[in-house]
């Protein structure tokens, strides 16, 4: 007996992706149309921004930025790019080829900044020169370059692409180890304070399958490609562990983290040490920070003044470390 085709549960039409944890398939019409949905049930139940509020989206290159970046535009929302290039080799060069040509292709503002020529290192060096862990050193400097280019040019928000594999990840790791500080602060928005911009993520409800269906759908390219210095990170296990789960259990991922959101995240505010602590200016770039000079600064003026590391030094020293 031949199997039939799935249908999609709003129109019947064949579909193009089963969706165990809505116990239903959709076509790319209805699939786009729930995508849009999701993100929408995001900003309104977190109240993350308005209407005539001017967004600056980070844009890696992956598919979440790059497709939140275009459901924000097609749902009339003001929005901006902003890529931060890495130096992380190929993979840095690839990646900001597919952002530009995204931006090009739609006719987007995107503003960019390069580590290497604008602040003299980049993510490899800063590994090596500081002994952090690269993703730890890439964080740190993503999250200072976002919060300086929305407070600098007048944006009202910094939207990321983190999905609902992402933040449960995170949560997992965190609600393992109970960190409590991390977890008072996983909420889809962070609100302005203190010299920081309001911070949000309207992908929460949508899960990387899902955004990976829809740039299809859509045409997006995006670089599908891991970045080649994250390999070993933590966060990469944690998603193959709640996967395992997922495939046992349709729809635990989002039911674990959505009702952590609503059950236990408001027990938790408050307490945060950056909401029970003083916060000073850095002394070299005025920048928010608990001490006299802010962890970027010390990164930069310790990674700027080392030889410049090529990708392929990083990888030999973690394979020596493992």
């Amino acid at each position: 007996m031949t199997a039939q085709p799935s249908r999609c549960r709003s129109c019947k039409a064949p579909a193009v992706i089963d969706l165990p944890r809505h116990n239903a398939n959709f076509c790319a019409e209805h699939l786009i149309q729930l995508c849009h949905r999701q993100m929408a049930k995001a900003i309104d139940d977190y109240d993350m921004f308005r209407p005539t509020d001017r967004l600056l989206v980070a844009v890696s290159g992956g598919k979440d930025s790059l497709a939140v970046w275009e459901m924000l535009i097609e749902a009339g929302y003001q929005a901006d790019g902003l890529y931060i290039g890495l130096g992380i080799g190929e993979y840095s060069e690839d990646s900001g080829g597919y952002v530009r040509r995204f931006a090009d292709e739609r006719d987007l503002h995107l503003v960019t900044i390069d580590l290497r020529e604008d602040y003299g290192y980049d993510v490899p060096t800063a590994a090596i020169a500081t002994k952090r862990v690269p993703c730890s050193a890439c964080g740190l400097s993503k999250r200072r370059l976002f919060d300086k280019a929305a407070m600098d040019g007048g944006y009202d928000a910094v939207v990321t692409g983190h999905n609902l594999d992402d933040e449960a990840a995170v949560l997992f790791g965190n609600t393992l180890r109970w960190e409590v500080d991390y977890l008072a602060r996983q909420f889809p928005v962070l609100e302005a304070r203190d010299g920081f911009p309001k911070k949000c993520k309207p992908l929460v409800r949508l899960t990387e399958r899902e955004m990976a269906a829809y740039c299809l759908v859509r045409g997006i390219d995006y670089v599908v490609e891991e970045c080649p210095i994250a390999a070993g990170n933590r966060h990469l296990g944690y998603k193959e562990a709640l996967n395992a789960i997922e495939k046992q259990s349709p729809g635990s991922k989002s039911a674990f983290y959505l009702n952590f959101l609503s059950q236990m995240s408001p027990l938790l505010e408050g307490q945060s040490a950056a909401a029970q602590g003083e916060v000073d200016e850095c002394k070299r770039c005025g920048a928010p920070t608990t001490g006299d000079v802010c962890a970027f600064c010390r990164l930069v003026e310790k990674s700027g003044t080392h030889v410049a590391v090529p990708v392929e030094m990083v990888l030999k020293t973690r394979r020596r470390r493992h």
